[in-house]
């Protein structure tokens, strides 16, 4: 027995191997059987070996994740308030939502200094508000994630028009610090609506290139990338991988080169309103997928989020998943951990290649905002969206609780402080807005009528 623990075992090569398992399959066909195509057209196979790996360079971070606190900011002193709490409890970094300017002073008191990432996501462009500011937090770190070209596939319509808005965001560029990250590229548009792994690559490959384009890639280092991360755990760690690698690819026809930084949390597409406790499985490993993927900074969402309005509990839950993993459960700086690992990097060149290809074609065809004016983009998304769809209601996709053991004691009628289906705005548009479409929409709906 000694010897057996310390004798090698004899290598075996993939060949060997496959040699093995057809012998095992008793004539049935090893393609058919093994092997499983994906809808993005990305081939997983039942084994991988060190024979068929191929090394990927692909550009990691040093720090550790950073932990996201959501605020919506309507008044600036109980925002404050709110601030100061979320820190003392673990949170390192902050996004303020806001739809209007806000006072500046009154939101940030007591709040500088403490080495803490500041986000912001504003629902307007003012080039006054930005500026002051930049000027007023030119000592932190900020994150003004500014996105014309996003807020105009999402609500259909620029914010003036579309040389008013570059010209905005050119003067934003040239006079904000230079240390702070002013664009964002939002791609969780893209994946909340249902586009699939590959599209959300190289739609935000083809979204960043918009404004690589106009302001030259000195600007590269200034875009954080906002990625929404859905449940398929291992092509989601190779979904963040892939397109690291791939910027730093398209950076090089600009003569630069950054290690992209991502903005990532959990995807709203398959969230439950039924059995809402999943949820919180759901958003574990989606943010694990997060971590080992490389995300700069991860904000989670309440199990709750759905039908609640933001409450203590729900967010306290929603934080803690996040300091679980990273101080209890080893995922602090374990962005390194599946590197090399035969299957992940077989997958993350696999999406990467496809998304190369799917991106080259949108430059070819007069690129992203054009092909966003054609409806090419949301036609794209939608027949995906469609074939998801097709497999959710035949219980190919499974979500547990709702289209798989359901628990038909389950009534949310009286439950609901908010409505948790998307309502269409009649608006006149200059193109087709590219929504949220979560998978068990229909089925909700259904159930709901149907309760006493």
């Amino acid at each position: 027995m000694s010897n057996l623990i310390t004798t090698d075992f004899e290598p075996s090569s993939a060949a060997a191997w496959k040699q093995k398992i057809q012998f095992d399959l008793k004539g049935a066909d090893y393609n058919e059987t093994l092997l499983t195509k994906t809808l993005e057209g990305i081939t997983i196979k039942p084994f991988y070996h060190s024979d068929d790996f191929e090394k990927l360079e692909i550009p990691t971070s040093d720090t550790d994740f950073k932990i996201c606190e959501k605020i919506t900011v309507t008044n600036e002193v109980e925002a404050n308030k709110q601030a100061l709490d979320v820190i003392k409890r673990g949170a390192n970094s902050l996004k303020f939502i806001s739809k209007q300017p806000f006072n500046i002073t009154n939101l940030f008191k007591n709040l500088l200094h403490k080495n803490i990432d500041f986000q912001f996501q504003l629902e307007f462009l003012s080039e006054e508000f930005c500026i002051e500011l930049s000027e007023f937090l030119k000592n932190e770190t900020v994150f003004l994630n500014i996105d014309i070209v996003g807020d105009l596939a999402q609500s259909g319509n620029w914010y003036k028009s579309l040389n008013e808005d570059f010209k905005k965001l050119e003067h934003i560029l040239a006079k904000t610090s230079t240390t702070h990250h002013t664009l964002s590229v939002n791609t969780q548009i893209y994946q909340n609506a249902g586009a699939n792994t590959v599209q959300q690559i190289a739609y935000a490959l083809a979204h960043a290139n918009e404004y690589l384009t106009k302001f030259g890639g000195e600007i590269s280092h200034k875009i954080q990338f906002n990625f929404a991360i859905g449940s398929n755990y291992f092509f989601e760690i190779s979904k963040i991988r892939a397109f690291k690698y791939l910027y730093n690819l398209i950076l090089k026809e600009y003569n630069t080169s950054c290690n992209a930084t991502v903005f990532a949390e959990p995807s709203i597409r398959n969230k439950t309103l039924y059995d809402y406790n999943v949820n919180l499985l759901r958003t574990t490993t989606e943010s694990m997928s997060a971590i080992l993927g490389g995300a700069n900074t991860i904000s989670n969402c309440s199990y709750d989020v759905l039908f609640k309005k933001p409450n203590e509990f729900g967010t306290r839950i929603a934080r803690n998943q996040l300091l679980i993993l990273k101080e209890e459960s080893y995922f602090k700086n374990a962005q390194y951990i599946v590197k090399d690992s035969y299957y992940i990097e077989s997958i993350t060149l696999q999406i990467a290649e496809k998304a190369l290809v799917l991106f080259k074609e949108i430059e070819k065809s007069g690129g992203f905002l054009h092909q966003l004016k054609e409806g090419t983009i949301q036609r794209k998304i939608k027949e995906n969206t469609q074939k998801e769809q097709a497999q959710f209601d035949a219980c190919e996709l499974v979500l547990l609780g709702t289209n798989k053991y359901p628990n038909e004691q389950d009534l949310m009628k009286n439950e609901m402080e908010t409505n948790p289906f998307k309502e269409k705005k009649a608006i006149k548009t200059l193109i087709i807005p590219i929504t949220p479409k979560r998978l068990s929409e229909k089925l909700e709906q259904k159930k709901l009528k149907n309760e006493a």
